[in-house]
C-alpha cells in the first residue's frame, strides 16, 4: 500500500469539475484501489458523487491511497493530479 497526504489548495475545493477528473484518473487503474478520506471518511476515488459529498474544501487535509499491483504508478499519478487541480 502507498500513500500521501494532501492539503486541499483550490478556493473551491473538491467541486464537480476536480471530483469528475479525479474519477476519471482513478479509473486508470481498475485493478488497483485508490481511496480518499477526510477525517475518517473513506471513498472510492471513481465515486464522483461520493467525492462530492466528503464536503473536501480548501485547507482540508486528505489522505489518498493505493493498494494493487499497479500501486506505484497509480499513487504516482494521484500526487500530480492533486498539485495540478486542487
Amino acid at each position: 500500500m502507498k500513500e500521501f497526504t494532501y492539503t486541499i489548495a483550490d478556493p473551491l475545493g473538491m467541486h464537480a469539475r476536480p471530483a469528475g477528473l479525479l474519477a476519471r484518473t482513478a479509473m486508470g487503474w481498475p485493478d488497483t484501489a485508490i481511496t480518499v478520506e477526510k477525517a475518517g471518511d473513506v471513498a472510492k476515488a471513481t465515486q464522483l458523487l461520493r467525492l462530492m459529498s466528503m464536503g473536501i474544501r480548501r485547507g482540508d487535509e486528505i489522505r489518498v491511497r493505493a493498494e494493487g499491483p499497479q500501486e506505484e504508478a497509480a499513487i504516482a499519478a494521484m500526487e500530480a493530479f492533486f498539485r495540478e487541480h486542487l
